[in-house]
């Protein structure tokens, strides 16, 4: 019923930007929050940065002053600025979003996820 696509991964090196995008679409009534996750090989997944549908975000100290989560509730759809990128950064990245779908259920969708590269 739900969908989230992210795109906008791919292979930068140290200090390059990325702007990682997530399309929701399906049956969703309302969105309450969207985050964005990674997981790196034999890692926990971990949060990165989250926003609510008013607008307040959270971010993870490691990315703090270099990440920036935005939506546009508009479409449906949430972005990651990703600047000054380290070989840490490197990862999975998965979209979250917290929702109602038009059955008026609470759910937790995700996407498939995108690749993050930065060679050390």
């Amino acid at each position: 019923q739900v969908q989230l696509v992210e795109s906008g991964g791919g292979l930068v090196q140290a200090g390059a930007s990325l702007r990682l995008s997530c399309v929701a679409s399906g049956s969703i009534f309302r969105i309450n929050a969207m985050g964005w996750y990674r997981q790196a090989p034999g890692k926990q997944r971990e949060l990165v940065a989250s926003i609510t549908s008013g607008g307040s975000t959270n971010y993870a100290d490691s990315v703090k002053g270099r990440f920036s989560i935005s939506r546009d509730n508009t479409k449906n759809t949430a972005y990651l600025q990703m600047n000054s990128l380290k070989p840490e950064d490197t990862a999975i990245y998965y979209c979250n979003a917290n929702l109602i779908s038009s059955w008026f259920s609470t759910l937790d969708s995700w996407g498939q996820g995108t690749q993050v590269t930065v060679p050390s």
